[in-house]
């Protein structure tokens, strides 16, 4: 029955609600179980059930998750009485003759996949599936709310974002953030938290953080844990990954090291019209690479109050990357002119690393407490591409034209920061929280040009880039959080002082910049009942380009399409507000509210008269979004649990746009629905089955089609369960890809992009040890700046 019943929960989207059950034993302290005791469930003071143990065994119903009160008794023993949070995996027992009652619940809590807080969601990866078994990009991808725009732009609710690992900002964006994270065994992470109004802490720049949370080892001794994947799309790909951490004493070494193959394949299809003639391009490349992601970390107990660590993480990528493109141009009647045939290849090479020494002293019987972060990192990417380019007649024959360039680059971008953060509680409860924070980075990016003529190169001066940029931020903030009866609040108050100057060589081109701002944010919860919170919240954050926006280099793709950034683009600012009601912690409702000023964007140019399309980066208009979003999490039955988020927003993109201007507006859905099911529990057999649909929607003059997708996955325990074997199938409708057009007055183009996202992986975690807490997670440094890397 039940597999007939696990058939139909693809077709499944409503709410449902039952009575659940919780089961539990109860025993003596000599671990006999006690039959016929009388175990009674309260809550807020009034009976829930009550039920008699069967030779120590019972099942307790009770209507939704939350807090309880437990009574249980038999003659001969005392009573006890218990303060329990249900639901429970495993709930014990025991009572005592002649004595006072040990009660002891000995629980195994799975935290739920997806848990909404004060501040963040957090999407729980390891306990996910669908999550774990593949890379951390794919984790990423998976957590709620989260998309990735076709230029591989993460945003989270539809809002940009500052993408942080384990509190410390990724100085990567784009295809470069994607490959970074591929490279990364999803093992490795714990969870992803999705702040879309982050406190005062934070630095202030992206209109919402996510972060990636990696995991941190928990036994004493030596321990250690291993993990391999395989996955099947197009091509095979493969990783492997193993954590160890060692404790005794004042000591504390762990670390991890993993590698990943990839190989995937992408299309990028494009159309324009350009009024007299029609050009139509089709792409599909293949990208080829082998990452190295390590970490080794070290922590000394200077004393009962003070701990001294170190930390350093690296990441080694090389690969390559190939492509053809043939480009058919035709008259508007759809009479072939010519054929151009485009090949690009390119060879990849990039190394990541992170130095960091923390210092943590405890004060005033843990009350307060100081941490001091250092952090040095530095970065270095090197691309070596080679563009060939030839026009083909009707005929089959080839015109004299040729286009043939070879094209390297480098970039090395080095981040010194340093932060200190105080914390104290006062005699009453208030918490607060001031820091300060300096960060210098120098970004160095090299492009060199060169006609090729067989093994004869030659330089073109005009093409050529040098261009230097620096930047320093120094901030402080200060915060305070507490409760005063039935509200509770949270404010914070961060100023940031940044100067930026970026020099291009070639052109003589300075651009700086010298300014402060203020950025207050401030939640706030009315809780009038258990069963019932309020909460409002508000930001004010700041976007500031990534380093490949500003760099000026012009890329070329074909002869007749090109890529520059802009030097002169500005920061952007955001103003975000929401609303929201929780009942029974189960289910919420959101009304929000964003809007960014001055929002920076790519954007393609098509000149009709030449026929070139160019890219480059601008300052724009407004980009507001209104929105309602419901999330309910609701445990169906003992075996079968469901999350669902359903969003409804109006967006609005107002602008001034090349020689005329633009207002539009549309009203777009996006959903997705999770499913897990505890099939068996001796062998821990569990599936989920996650769907994602996002409608049509708009970014200034472009307009998005709905794209969707569906995961599935499979879990059990083995090798006496200290093993884990999963299998995952991802995207198997194919349907997670990106179609944009433009219709803009003589701007006509649309074009498909797909990333491969449909693989099926099988994957086996192994781990071994002993029992307590290792690793400590602390935040670095060097916050804010590693993001922007490109």
């Amino acid at each position: 029955m039940k597999n007939t019943i696990l058939s139909l929960l693809f077709f499944i989207s409503g709410l449902m609600y039952s009575q659940t059950l919780q089961k539990g034993i109860i025993r003596d302290a000599d671990g006999r179980m006690l039959d016929a005791a009388t175990i009674t469930l309260l809550q807020d003071q009034k009976n829930v059930t009550t039920v008699f143990s069967d030779h120590g065994n019972f099942s307790l119903a009770y209507p939704a998750s939350g807090n309880y009160t437990l009574i249980a008794s038999l003659p001969g023993y005392e009573q006890a009485e218990l303060s329990i949070q249900l639901p429970k995996e495993n709930l014990v027992i025991t009572l005592q003759k002649n004595g006072h009652v040990i009660q002891e619940v000995t629980m195994t809590k799975r935290k739920p996949v997806i848990e909404r807080k004060t501040d963040r969601v957090s999407f729980n990866v390891e306990n996910s599936i669908i999550a774990s078994g593949g890379s951390a990009w794919d984790a990423l991808l998976k957590a709620p709310g989260v998309q990735v725009t076709s230029a591989n732009d993460v945003t989270a609710n539809r809002k940009n974002v500052r993408v942080y690992l384990d509190g410390k900002p990724l100085q990567l964006s784009g295809d470069d953030l994607a490959a970074y994270l591929q490279g990364m065994p999803s093992d490795q992470v714990a969870q992803v938290e999705i702040f879309s109004n982050p406190p005062a802490r934070f630095d202030a720049e992206g209109a919402s953080v996510v972060n990636i949370v990696t995991k941190k080892a928990k036994k004493q001794g030596f321990n250690l844990s291993l993990s391999g994947g395989i996955n099947q799309g197009t091509y095979t790909g493969f990783t492997g990954n193993t954590t160890f951490s060692y404790r005794k004493d004042q000591w504390n070494i762990y670390g991890n090291y993993g590698f990943t193959h990839r190989k995937t394949i992408q299309d990028h299809n494009i159309f324009i019209n350009y009024g007299t003639s029609l050009w139509d391009s089709t792409n599909r490349s293949v990208s080829d690479s082998d990452t190295h992601d390590y970490r080794l970390g070290v922590d000394y107990q200077v004393s009962d109050k003070q701990v001294l660590g170190f930390l350093m993480t690296g990441n080694n990528r090389k690969g390559t990357f190939g492509g053809s493109s043939p480009t058919r141009i035709s008259s508007p009647a759809m009479k072939l002119d010519s054929t151009l045939n485009t090949d690009n290849h390119a060879s990849t090479l990039g190394n990541q690393y992170a130095y960091n020494l923390n210092y943590n002293l405890k004060l005033d019987s843990a009350k307060s407490s100081l941490n001091i972060d250092l952090d040095y990192s530095p970065f270095r990417n090197v691309n070596r591409s080679f563009t060939d380019n030839v026009t083909l007649l009707p005929d089959g024959s080839q015109t004299a034209r040729f286009f043939h360039i070879y094209t390297p680059s480098s970039q090395d971008i080095s981040i010194l920061s340093g932060k200190a953060d105080y914390n104290m509680k006062t005699v009453k409860g208030i918490e607060l929280s001031s820091g300060i924070k300096y960060s210098s980075t120098k970004s160095i990016s090299i492009f060199n040009y060169f006609n090729r003529d067989g093994s004869i190169l030659t330089a073109v001066e005009a093409n050529r880039n040098h261009f230097t940029y620096l930047e320093n931020v120094a901030s402080a903030y200060i915060s305070a959080s507490g409760s005063f009866g039935l509200w509770s609040f949270q404010g914070g108050l961060r100023g940031e002082y940044t100067r930026t100057r970026g020099y291009e060589q070639n052109l003589n081109m300075l651009n700086e910049r010298n300014y402060f701002k203020l950025f207050p944010t401030v939640f706030i919860q009315y809780k009038p009942h258990k069963n019932h919170e309020f909460q409002l919240s508000y930001a004010y954050r700041i976007e500031r380009p990534e380093y490949n926006r500003l760099n000026p280099a012009k890329r070329f793709s074909s002869p007749y399409s090109v890529y520059a950034g802009n030097p002169a683009l500005q920061p952007a600012f955001v103003h975000s507000v929401e609303a929201g009601y929780t009942y029974r912690r189960a289910y919420n409702l959101t009304a929000y509210y964003a809007a960014t000023r001055d929002v920076f964007t790519n954007i393609n140019v098509q000149d009709n008269e030449t026929k070139r399309y160019y890219g480059t980066q601008a300052n724009l208009g407004l980009s507001a979004m209104a929105g309602i979003r419901l999330s309910g999490q609701v445990k169906l039955t003992d075996w079968w649990d469901l999350n669902m988020v359903a969003d409804v927003y109006r967006q609005r993109e107002k602008s001034d746009y090349l020689s005329g201007s633009y207002d539009n507006h549309m009203i777009s859905f996006s959903g997705s629905l999770n499913q897990s099911f505890s099939i068996d529990q001796e062998t821990g057999l569990k599936a989920e089955i996650n769907g994602t649909y996002n409608s049509a929607g708009i970014q200034g003059i472009y307009r998005v089609r709905a794209n969707s997708f569906v995961d599935i996955g499979l879990k059990m325990n083995v090798l006496k369960k200290a093993g884990t074997v999963k299998l995952t199938a991802t995207d198997i409708f194919n349907a997670n890809n990106n179609f944009v057009s433009i219709n803009f007055r003589d701007q006509q183009s649309h074009f498909f992009y797909q990333r491969e996202s449909r693989f099926v992986t099988l994957s086996l975690l192994y781990r071994f040890g002993n029992n307590a807490n290792s690793t400590r997670n602390r935040k670095t440094a060097s916050e804010e700046e590693q993001k922007r890397m490109h």
